[in-house]
């Protein structure tokens, strides 16, 4: 844990692509036990194509950052101006957060690890790349245009067909970041908006599937028994990610296609605008498992009214009330 904050306080506080680059990789190398500490083959798997992924982009990285400084001379990361270092720099970096079209690995990653890790590696991983992306952005607009409407689509498209939880949050992450990479060049502030609210939003759905210890749709519909309070609310949770308003979720995608409308886009926000319908079907679908279907009652005795207090029981009361 120590080398994760580490990895990404370096990658924040560099100027110089070497640094950057050294910030990710201790990223990449302080989750790896992380996910690999179950001794599960499944986890091993996981550990074993993120490493690979996280490699391969920390490469691209390097090696672009190594052109740049070979074309003009200097490593300094806010003075991108060559399209070529910039491209893959952007590309490798989508790599890293897996942003579609490279987004391949995320799914099957997640699916491998234990909700915490997990929750780790949709919010804390994409914190230091991020800050990479927001500095070198202005140079390659229709790129990162591309990048987002395609993230949105996948992630709206990949979760319709999943019932395994851990991979419709993936896919939401994916969808969530391509509304974030829309509108970087024209406002960054409302990016790092929608990050913040995202992470607040992920940290409560996962602690409350950590809670039901739910790992796909069925378990969710038992849920009922074991935390009544926490299933009444969770909805409004899902539903927020999904940006429904007048829900948290929705404000920072009305302010994103309000800009790309004052930016001249309008088709790609009436793009993006439909690709969140996909995304608020499995949130929506996630929410009737929970919440209407009616467990069959075996449990003997009486359903506990109040949440059995864990670890879990305060993080998740300060995220849902701030989510909702």
């Amino acid at each position: 844990l120590f080398g994760l904050g580490l990895g990404t306080t370096i990658t924040f506080a560099s100027s110089h692509w070497l640094l950057a680059w050294m910030g990710l990789e201790m990223n990449t190398l302080a989750i790896i036990p992380l996910m690999a500490q179950h001794h599960h083959p499944r986890a091993v798997e996981a550990t074993t194509k993120y490493f690979l992924t996280q490699a391969a982009a920390a490469a691209t990285l390097l090696f672009a950052s190594i052109t740049n400084a070979w074309l003009t001379g200097q490593w300094e990361i806010q003075q991108i101006s060559h399209p070529l270092p910039a491209t893959m720099m952007t590309l490798a970096l989508a790599l890293k957060i897996g942003l579609a079209p490279l987004h391949a690995w995320l799914p099957e990653v997640l699916q491998g690890l234990d909700l915490t890790t997990g929750l780790i590696l949709s919010t804390w991983q994409k914190l230091a790349p991020f800050a990479l992306i927001l500095q070198i952005q202005p140079s390659n607009s229709a790129l990162l245009i591309i990048l987002g409407i395609t993230s949105a689509l996948i992630g709206g498209w990949g979760g319709l067909n999943q019932t395994q939880l851990r991979k419709i949050l993936a896919y939401s992450s994916i969808a969530h970041l391509g509304w974030m990479i829309l509108v970087l060049q024209f406002s960054p502030s409302i990016t790092l908006l929608t990050l913040l609210t995202y992470f607040i939003m992920t940290f409560s759905t996962f602690l409350v599937f950590k809670l039901n210890k739910a790992t796909n749709i069925n378990t969710l519909a038992t849920s009922w028994t074991k935390a009544p309070a926490l299933t009444a609310l969770t909805p409004l949770i899902l539903l927020s990610l999904g940006g429904l308003p007048p829900l948290t979720g929705f404000m920072p995608k009305w302010l994103i296609l309000q800009e790309l409308t004052k930016q001249g886009l309008a088709p790609t926000a009436t793009l993006a605008a439909l690709t969140a319908l996909l995304s608020l079907y499995f949130y929506l679908r996630l929410s009737y498992a929970m919440t209407l279907t009616i467990s069959p009652n075996i449990l003997t005795g009486t359903a506990p009214w109040r949440l059995p207090s864990t670890q879990l029981t305060y993080p998740l009361a300060i995220s849902t009330a701030m989510t909702i």
